[in-house]
């Protein structure tokens, strides 16, 4: 059974994918996790404790169903691992839906909040580098900056792609079809020698 502080990070990223964090009150977060608002400010403190505890959570969230391996499966190569880490952002499960879309309020509401905007830009920063790491895996021998601007690029259109999938502008298929052609365009920039 889950704690009572996973339980009620699992209610925030549901209120939040749902209403969106203007919309996130926490005596409504505590009626939709069965807890009362008093532990909610226990484990939490405030309303931006909640908040970025609940970016946390669906980072290591989607860093599970992103990376987790059949048991008793042969270990990935680093391009089927790439494939993985980034398609498997755009699958048609409750799960990552939530998570996309928490994600996605999450990022608007940073607009105009600092706090959760520094939160956000870290949180960005160390996705943008695991991409970097794991392009790095499958061109060794590129350089660090070309690592860098390939996994941005990956990674901001990982979450344009998503964004249109959720909102019904693209069908998952589709989304996941571009996704893979950008995949190739980029390893295909890094196999280029730098000029």
């Amino acid at each position: 059974m889950a704690s009572r502080s996973t339980r009620i990070l699992e209610a925030a990223a549901r209120v939040i994918a749902r209403r969106g964090v203007r919309g996130l009150r926490v005596e409504e977060l505590a009626e939709e996790a069965g807890v009362s608002t008093g532990l909610i400010y226990y484990h939490f403190k405030d309303r931006t404790g909640v908040l970025r505890q609940t970016l946390e959570f669906i980072n290591d969230r989607a860093e599970r169903y992103t990376t987790a391996e059949e048991p008793g499966a042969e270990p990935l190569g680093p391009r089927e691992e790439l494939d993985q880490v980034l398609l498997l952002e755009l699958q048609d499960a409750p799960q990552v839906r939530e998570n996309s879309t928490a994600w996605g309020e999450l990022r608007a509401s940073a607009v105009f909040d600092p706090v959760l905007r520094e939160d956000l830009a870290r949180a960005t920063l160390v996705w943008v580098q695991e991409v970097a790491a794991l392009l790095g895996r499958v061109h060794p021998l590129a350089p660090a900056a070309g690592l860098a601007r390939a996994a941005e690029r990956l990674t901001a259109l990982l979450e344009g792609l998503s964004m249109r999938w959720l909102s019904g502008g693209l069908a998952v298929g589709h989304a996941r079809a571009l996704m893979t052609e950008a995949i190739e365009a980029e390893l295909d920039g890094l196999r280029q020698p730098v000029a």
